[in-house]
C-alpha cells in the first residue's frame, strides 16, 4: 500500500511507514522525539557515559593551559573528521602546515581542509563564549568555515542526494534524499535550534546525539554537513557545561565503527528506530572519553617528567617553554623565542642544540626549513 504524503512517497510495510530514498524526505519528524524511546537500556548506557564525560571534564581543567589540547587532540579530531568523507593527510604533512604559516599557505588539498576543519572548531568554541548557545548564524559560519564559502542554507532547487558511495557502500545507489522545497529546510532548522535550547525535559547529552541524527537527515548544507554536525556536536557540549573545551575525540569512534554508524542512522530514518543509534552514539561518548582522559594523563604525566629530567641540566628551561613544547608536536625555533622571551638566534640555536643533544627534541629538514619534534608527545597522540 503506498500513501503519498506531500513530496515523499511513502509505503506501510509491517505496521511501519517507511521512506521513498529517491524522493525529499519532506516528512522527518520534528523534535522531540517520543518519550518512551529511553528504555532502561539506554538508561544505563547514559549513566556510563555521563560518568565518563564529567571525568573527562575535570581531567581538561588540570591542564595549565586547556587551550594547548584544541592544538594538540582537537587536531586529530579534525583530521579523523574529515578521514571519514574520505579526505586524507598524513600527520607530518598536518603539523608542518600547523607549526609554519607559509607550510600552511602552500599545503596540499587535503590538509587544507582539515585545518579548515580546525578553524571553524575555533571560530564556533569563540562562539559559544560569546552568546552561549548554538544558533542558525553560529551553524553557518561553522559551516562556511569548513567549506571556505559564502553560501548559506542550500537552495530549494538543489537536487541533493546521498549516494552509496558517499557513506561507504556500493557506490551509484542513492540511498537518501534530504528534504528539499521553499523554507522547509529552514523550518526544520528553526526546530532543532529550538529543540536544542528549549526543550528543558531532555538531557543534554542525549540531545546532543538526537540532533546529530536530525541535522545529519535534515542535510542543510549542499557539503561538509557531516563536518559541521560534528562540530556541533562538541560545542553543543561544551555549551551546556558538560566539557569545558571541544576536545571528544569522537570522529576516531565513528571511523572505527563506521559500518555500524551508517546503519544505525539509516534504523532511524527508514524504521523510527531509536534505540540503536542513541546506544551507539552514548558509547561513542563513553569509549572516546576513556581515551581522551588516558591521552590528558599521559600529556601530563610526561610534561612533568620532561620538566624534571630537563630542568636541573638546563636553569634557563622554564615552565612556559615545558608547556609551549607540549602545544604540538612541531615546533619552530622561534616558538622557543616566544616561550623564552629571546630574540637572539645564536641564543637560540644553542638552545634548542641543547634540547637536541638532551633527547627532547628531533630535527627534522623540510627543504630550507627546519621542524623541531617532540617525540614524546608525537608517540602520545598517534597512540
Amino acid at each position: 500500500m503506498d500513501i503519498s504524503c506531500g513530496h515523499v512517497q511513502l509505503s506501510r510495510e509491517n505496521g511501519h511507514i517507511m521512506f521513498d530514498r529517491i524522493k525529499p524526505y519532506n516528512e522527518l519528524p520534528s523534535l522531540p522525539i517520543a518519550d518512551d524511546v529511553i528504555d532502561k537500556a539506554i538508561l544505563i548506557k547514559w549513566g556510563l557515559a555521563s560518568r565518563a564525560l564529567a571525568e573527562l571534564n575535570k581531567n581538561i581543567l588540570r591542564i595549565p593551559n586547556p587551550t594547548m589540547l584544541v592544538n594538540t587532540i582537537a587536531l586529530q579530531e579534525a583530521q579523523s573528521s574529515t578521514a571519514i568523507e574520505n579526505i586524507f593527510t598524513t600527520e607530518d604533512e598536518l603539523y608542518k602546515a600547523v607549526s609554519d604559516a607559509v607550510k600552511e599557505q602552500s599545503a596540499n588539498p587535503s590538509t587544507k581542509e582539515v585545518l579548515r576543519y580546525r578553524e571553524a572548531l575555533w571560530e564556533g568554541f569563540k562562539g559559544i563564549q560569546e552568546n552561549g548557545v548554538i544558533d542558525k548564524e553560529l551553524i553557518i559560519r561553522i559551516y562556511q568555515k569548513v567549506k571556505n564559502t559564502n553560501q548559506e542554507i542550500r537552495s530549494p532547487q538543489a537536487q541533493i542526494v546521498i549516494k552509496r558511495g558517499q557513506s561507504e557502500l556500493r557506490p551509484g545507489e542513492i540511498v537518501y534524499t534530504p528534504p528539499r522545497g521553499e523554507g522547509i529546510v529552514e523550518q526544520k532548522l528553526e526546530n532543532l535550534i529550538d529543540y536544542l535550547n528549549n526543550d528543558m525535559n531532555t538531557d543534554p547529552l542525549l540531545k546532543m546525539v538526537i540532533a546529530h541524527y536530525q541535522f545529519e537527515a535534515i542535510h542543510p548544507f549542499s557539503d561538509g554537513n557531516g563536518r559541521t554536525g560534528r562540530i556541533l556536536n562538541l560545542l553543543y557540549l561544551v555549551s551546556q557545561g558538560l566539557i569545558s573545551h571541544p576536545v571528544l575525540y569522537l570522529s576516531k569512534y565513528i571511523i572505527d565503527h563506521k559500518d555500524d554508524y551508517y546503519y544505525s542512522l539509516s534504523a532511524v530514518t527508514q524504521q523510527n528506530s531509536w534505540g540503536s543509534w542513541i546506544e551507539y552514539m552514548l558509547e561513542a561518548v563513553l569509549q572516546t572519553s576513556k581515551q581522551t582522559n588516558q591521552k590528558i594523563d599521559d600529556i601530563l604525566s610526561q610534561m612533568n617528567a620532561t620538566y624534571e629530567f630537563v630542568n636541573p641540566k638546563l636553569k634557563w628551561y622554564s615552565k612556559e617553554l615545558n608547556q609551549a613544547l607540549f602545544s604540538q608536536p612541531y615546533i619552530k625555533q622561534k616558538t622557543i623565542g616566544v616561550a623564552t622571551g629571546i630574540k637572539s638566534r645564536t641564543t637560540l640555536s644553542k638552545y634548542v642544540k641543547e634540547l637536541i643533544q638532551l633527547g627532547v627534541l628531533s630535527s627534522k629538514d623540510d627543504g630550507k626549513e627546519v621542524f623541531y619534534i617532540n617525540n614524546d608527545l608525537l608517540r602520545i597522540l598517534e597512540g
